[in-house]
């Protein structure tokens, strides 16, 4: 199963995938806000700072659960 099929099956059968999903979507509209802007202030700069990190994050946790499901077909 190819990755975006997993992640849309996983989407549909799993909560907490969907959930992680949701929020890393959430993170990543954000980001996309910041870097539309021509200058940054320094709490929106920390802020940034702190969304890439959780996003990444977040990003980890579907990766891990995306691996354990593909084991378990």
């Amino acid at each position: 199963m190819d990755e975006n099929a997993l992640k849309e099956r996983l989407l549909k059968e799993n909560a907490e995938f969907k959930k992680l999903f949701e929020e890393h979507q959430k993170h990543e509209k954000k980001l996309a806000e910041f870097k539309g802007k021509t200058h940054l202030t320094d709490a929106e700069r920390l802020e940034e700072k702190e969304l890439k990190k959780k996003k990444l994050a977040l990003k980890d946790k579907m990766y891990l659960l995306m691996r354990d499901f593909q084991k378990s077909i």
